[in-house]
């Protein structure tokens, strides 16, 4: 596995841990509140850092195959959805994130 691979899934590890904080602080009782809440300015600078990431990913992945291989974030957000803030999942769920994770086997393959 080369170096960039390593930088895309880094890529996208650091994106799920913004966005899980962004979803943390989504509780705050106003916008205002939440905007300056210190999960939501971390996860942000996450979101940068993931970003930055990305950018060095695709100086030797194709983006046809790297932006697809960002859907496992897909599969992330629904088992943190579920098992962090308690959020249904049902057959159909499940089902797409199935076919989500075949996808993003096959691409990785290729």
């Amino acid at each position: 596995m080369s170096l960039y691979w390593i930088i895309l899934g880094a890529a996208i590890v650091t994106s799920m841990a913004g966005q899980t904080l962004l979803k943390a602080a989504a509780g705050a009782p106003d916008f205002v509140a939440q905007l300056f809440d210190l999960r939501t300015l971390i996860g942000l600078v996450l979101y940068g850092g993931a970003a930055l990431l990305y950018i060095i990913a695709l100086r030797r992945i194709p983006m046809s195959v790297a932006l697809p291989c960002t859907a496992v974030s897909y599969v992330a957000a629904a088992l943190i959805g579920h098992y962090g803030f308690g959020e249904p999942m049902g057959a159909a769920h499940m089902g797409a994130i199935a076919m989500i994770c075949a996808g993003v086997a096959v691409l990785a393959l290729v």
